[in-house]
């Protein structure tokens, strides 16, 4: 049976993520940084709850443990992440941005992909069919961003966007070092979620939908890529 971690999924799209893939007959290690929330939706969803903070060192090592020693890991998905809003859920525009909302940003959406990453390579490079899942966001696109006239274009904020670019070249890098794995970098479109004070426009399980078709590609399935719901995106 493929072993799954999915982190930050205890809501939104690592929930339904997780949701969809016990019903294609994942066990699902569900990640939390909350360990209330994040046991009630492993007891919601059958899943195996794992407390796990990706911007805390010693809780992903705890958790990669916990996982070892359960018998290994065959997928990762790198879910977790903030975009950085104000309280009243507005975007930080680059005049407003300063160096520590940035690095605030960065921890979870870039080192904590690293982070997790890192602290897994060993039990995915034991599976027969590895697989690795960043969550990254079409506001990732160079191209698009620059494409005057565009809702990408138009997105004022700084730190989100240059955290999921970010992402995508350490996926590409990920890729290259590791041919015998799968990884690639995928955009769920602009789903309600708390990430982004939901005023997305689609719902979660539109949003899940590209996650968890790459969680399960093949062993000659794509690695190194970067894909929405239609296909390949525009670096």
């Amino acid at each position: 049976m493929t072993k799954t971690l999915i982190t930050g999924a205890n809501k939104g799209l690592g929930f339904e993520t997780a949701r969809r893939l016990i019903a294609a007959g994942h066990t699902v290690y569900l990640g939390s940084r909350d360990a209330d929330r994040g046991r009630r939706a492993a007891e919601q969803l059958g899943a195996r709850l794992v407390v796990l903070d990706v911007t805390d060192d010693a809780s992903v090592a705890a958790a990669a443990k916990t996982i070892e020693a359960d018998g290994g890991l065959d997928v990762l998905i790198n879910n977790a992440g903030i975009e950085g809003r104000t309280p009243d859920g507005g975007v930080i525009g680059a005049a407003e941005v300063t160096a520590d909302m940035m690095r605030e940003v960065f921890e979870t959406n870039v080192f904590g992909v690293v982070r997790v990453t890192h602290a897994f390579l060993p039990l995915l490079r034991r599976s027969a069919a590895p697989v690795v899942v960043n969550v990254s966001s079409g506001l990732a696109s160079l191209e698009r961003v620059s494409t005057p006239d565009t809702p990408t274009h138009g997105y004022p904020g700084l730190a989100y966007p240059a955290s999921k670019t970010t992402v995508n070249m350490v996926t590409v890098q990920y890729a290259k070092a590791f041919p015998e794995m799968r990884i690639n970098a995928v955009e769920p479109g602009y789903t309600a979620t708390d990430l982004n004070a939901h005023t997305g426009h689609q719902t979660v399980e539109e949003g899940a939908e590209i996650i968890v078709r790459m969680a399960q590609v093949g062993p000659d399935g794509p690695t190194g890529g970067y894909f929405d719901i239609e296909g390949r995106l525009p670096w």
